[in-house]
């Protein structure tokens, strides 16, 4: 079980004020049927062509791209484990950063640019960027529900699940549901037997890091092996203001997947009323989403989120908060006592 403090999450997530985090409430209401209430947050991209994006012969892309290209380098760079987020086939600052650390992991000339020799180099991968997949009836169980914002109406849910089956095969692929309907013009995502295109996200895993070093700076997370090489680099938000990351070296305590949350008020600095608790229940859109890798200074943790969008764009209470298909990987990677410096 998590108990909540400096844990808790962005000022976004639950529809807050970015300034003051004061929850507003909205009466519970769980989605009917297989809607897909989380479309109107994505931007609306052109149409994608497996083609394109497969196709390792591209011109250069920079900050501001967006289409087939920026798509391919999102899911090549994910594919060895410099990931920037959410694939969404924008290159914005999440993905430069990702870029920028593959550069200088690989020795190439660090631009933020994917350029000729940054192409060549992600293109050693001979794998296609994108692959088949066919919905199956378990994509389609459920049950889906649109979380309400208030925390003490989440704690009366039985779980925190996805808010449609675009929602779940999204986060599955790890890509921007508007992302997922872009590759896919009139497919039906409540189908079972529908033929989709979708991002490759089936991977080696890397080796087990020695240790995993937290930039306030760079938002982000390394995971590195014994010899200082680079295992992993994942985009990351990181602390907020009021509750700064906790600069210095500590241990990882251990590892909880699919944790319920404990959210006690007075632990906030934010909080509307300081004697609110609650037992938020499991599931992937849990303020914590799928995991929690404790660390040794109290509170304090490395964990998924319920809104991978805003990974790299938000401010949190102090913790360090990652996509889940992120969070996961690291997780599996760590062992108690393998060694979290946080630096500026």
């Amino acid at each position: 079980m998590i108990r909540a403090s400096f844990a808790f999450i962005l000022a976004f997530a639950f529809g807050t004020d970015a300034h003051t985090a004061q929850p507003r409430r909205p009466p519970a209401k769980a989605a009917k049927g297989r809607g897909h209430a989380d479309r109107a947050a994505q931007p609306r991209l052109p149409a994608f062509d497996a083609a394109a994006i497969n196709n390792p012969d591209q011109r250069a892309v920079h900050r501001g791209a967006r289409g087939s290209a920026v798509a391919r380098v999102q899911i090549l760079l994910a594919s060895a484990h410099f990931s920037c987020g959410q694939i969404d086939g924008s290159f914005g600052s999440d993905l430069q950063k990702a870029v920028t650390a593959y550069q200088g992991d690989r020795d190439l000339p660090v631009t933020g640019t994917v350029d000729g020799a940054t192409w060549a180099a992600l293109n050693e991968d001979p794998a296609p960027a994108l692959v088949p997949y066919t919905i199956t009836e378990d994509d389609e169980q459920g049950p889906f529900v649109q979380p309400p914002a208030d925390l003490l109406l989440q704690a009366a849910l039985p779980a925190l699940g996805y808010a449609s089956p675009l929602d779940e095969l999204a986060e599955r692929f790890h890509a921007s549901p508007a992302l997922m309907e872009a590759l896919n013009r009139g497919a039906d995502f409540t189908k079972a037997g529908q033929q989709l295109t979708v991002p490759r996200t089936v991977v080696m895993p890397p080796a087990h890091a020695a240790q995993v070093v937290v930039s306030k700076s760079e938002s982000s997370v390394r995971a590195l092996d014994a010899d200082g090489k680079l295992l992993a680099f994942y985009v990351a938000t990181i602390g907020s203001e009021h509750d700064p990351l906790p600069i210095g070296t500590w241990k990882i305590l251990g590892v909880r997947r699919n944790p319920d949350f404990h959210y006690t008020a007075s632990l906030f600095w934010d909080a509307h009323d300081p004697n609110e608790k609650a037992v938020i229940p499991p599931g992937p859109r849990n303020p914590v989403g799928l995991v929690w890798i404790d660390l040794s200074k109290e509170h304090y943790g490395i964990h998924g989120t319920p809104h991978p969008a805003l990974v790299g764009h938000a401010v949190s209470h102090g913790c360090i908060r990652l996509t889940n298909w992120d969070a996961l990987e690291l997780a599996a990677m760590v062992k108690p006592g393998t060694p979290a410096v946080l630096k500026e």
